[in-house]
């Protein structure tokens, strides 16, 4: 069974910075991509940020020139940097991976972590 393990976020004042760490075990042969989704209540899940294993990155356009996504693709780890944080970031944030196991391309999702941007 394949699992995401998240930590990080928390609570930031405007304009400061905080980081997401996310890692998955299991039986993965491939990950595919890894990255985050960003949910509110009342809201639908959406895309953040996602790098490749080839280490492309695509980022939301909210949060092009603040947030940073990188991997460490041996360990299946993906962090995610944010900076100038506004209010509108504060959201239960998701890792997510595509990865290939057995023959099947498959998602998995992390348990979410919040962040929270407030004065």
């Amino acid at each position: 069974q394949v699992r995401l393990v998240e930590s990080g976020g928390g609570l930031s004042q405007p304009g400061g910075s905080l980081a997401l760490s996310c890692v998955a075990s299991g039986d993965i042969a491939f990950v595919n991509y890894m990255g985050w989704y960003r949910q509110t209540p009342g809201k639908q899940r959406e895309l953040v940020a996602k790098v490749s294993g080839g280490e492309v990155a695509t980022y939301a356009d909210s949060v092009k020139g603040r947030f940073s996504i990188s991997t460490i693709n041996i360990d299946n780890r993906v962090f995610l940097q944010m900076n100038s944080l506004k209010p509108e970031d504060t959201a239960v944030y998701y890792c997510f991976a595509n990865y290939r196991a057995k023959g099947t391309i498959s998602d998995v999702w992390g348990q979410g972590t919040q962040v929270t941007v407030s004065s």
